[in-house]
């Protein structure tokens, strides 16, 4: 089976070094994508020419490492870089789930500008995550899909707790990080 060519991830190339400018009047959003629609709106954003970067990394799918696939490096997620025209424009597609706004730009700018880093570099890269203690997270799938509940730690292991308020207590059970999702 033929490998397809790698889509656009960053577009355009020089996007970071666009957003050093002090002329620029563009901000960045981060849009919640419909479930695994990063990729159709990274094609529909670059064919409408707007910026955008779409972190992703490799994964060997079949034991002999040949075939592999572009994953979102933070599924669900993708970055545009524009004015609000731009950002109507990718809401009109129906991919996006929800804008989100950021108040940071320069935070996030350099945040990104790393992760880019990372990926240009040519290491192998993976998808990390590491709640704090008390973030709100969401199961994501098996048989506690869709519970909601916080992070904590015990020893090595991450905690999903439920808590009861009105007995100030909870319930907490031994989860694999891949499995929770921030609220």
């Amino acid at each position: 089976m033929p490998i397809l060519a790698a889509e656009p991830a960053v577009f355009p190339p020089s996007l970071f070094s666009i957003c050093d400018s002090a002329i620029d009047d563009a901000r960045w959003w981060a849009l919640h994508t419909r479930p695994r629609a990063e990729k159709a709106l990274a094609r529909r954003l670059f064919n409408k020419q707007i910026s955008f970067f779409l972190p992703v990394y490799e994964q060997n799918r079949n034991a002999d490492g040949r075939a592999q696939a572009r994953l979102p490096l933070f599924p669900g997620y993708l970055f545009l870089r524009g004015e609000r025209e731009a950002l109507h424009t990718a809401l009109d597609t129906r991919l996006v789930a929800n804008c989100l706004g950021v108040a940071d730009q320069e935070l996030l700018t350099a945040n990104l500008r790393d992760v880019h880093r990372l990926i240009e570099s040519g290491a192998p890269l993976s998808r990390e995550f590491h709640p704090p203690l008390g973030t709100k997270v969401r199961i994501r799938r098996g048989p506690l899909a869709g519970i909601e509940g916080i992070v904590a730690r015990s020893g090595k292991s991450l905690k999903f707790v439920v808590q009861v308020r009105f007995l100030q207590s909870g319930a907490a059970v031994e989860v694999d990080a891949s499995m929770v999702e921030p609220v």
